[in-house]
């Protein structure tokens, strides 16, 4: 019969992840600020190939924690053995493969898809007996008028007519009438 190897009694067993591109880095400085952390991190791992990618959050679940995409395995690899408990500002660095496929690899491939969030379902709830004799019943919807166009408003109110149409429309022959007030002291 064949023994498995389980380690020490107590500890943890780390379960076994397939190489991926993606490098999941833990203990990091936190106190260290977003744009800085990833800055030095990228400047840090590309020395061991391309990186498409770090992924760092300040979310307290995800705080002293990053995710580096390289474009290829062997890169992620050579950079995981070389920097593996490595001093980051004080802290010695974990590394280990990602355990899923990185947003930026799907795209590249072609393979990904977007999340889907689930919105919950509100229940419709209907009104009471009570509700209905106190409040009335709901009032109903209140339908909307068709849009109209510039051009059929226009035609419904009318065209206004500049200032010379109305001062050569004016002249019909009739005059206006001119009052008398000052004349009769």
């Amino acid at each position: 019969m064949a023994s498995i190897n389980r380690g020490p009694p107590g500890v943890p067993v780390a379960k076994a992840v397939s190489p991926s591109p993606t490098l999941y880095c833990r203990n990091l400085p936190d106190k260290l600020q977003k744009d800085d952390l990833k800055r030095n991190l990228y400047m840090l791992f590309a020395t061991y190939g391309v990186v498409l990618d770090v992924v760092a959050l300040k979310t307290p679940k995800m705080r002293g924690q990053a995710h580096i995409v390289f474009r290829d395995m062997d890169s992620s690899t050579q950079a995981m053995r070389a920097l593996q408990n490595f001093n980051f500002f004080g802290k010695e660095m974990t590394i280990a493969y990602a355990r899923g496929k990185s947003h930026t690899i799907a795209k590249l491939d072609g393979t990904f898809k977007m999340p889907e969030v689930e919105k919950p379902v509100a229940p419709e709830l209907e009104p009471t007996d009570a509700q209905a004799a106190v409040f009335g019943s709901a009032p109903a919807p209140i339908k909307a008028k068709p849009v109209q166009t510039q051009a059929q408003e226009d035609a419904a109110k009318g065209v206004k007519r500049g200032r010379e149409e109305e001062s050569e429309g004016d002249d019909d022959g009739s005059e206006m009438e001119v009052s008398d007030d000052d004349d009769d002291d």
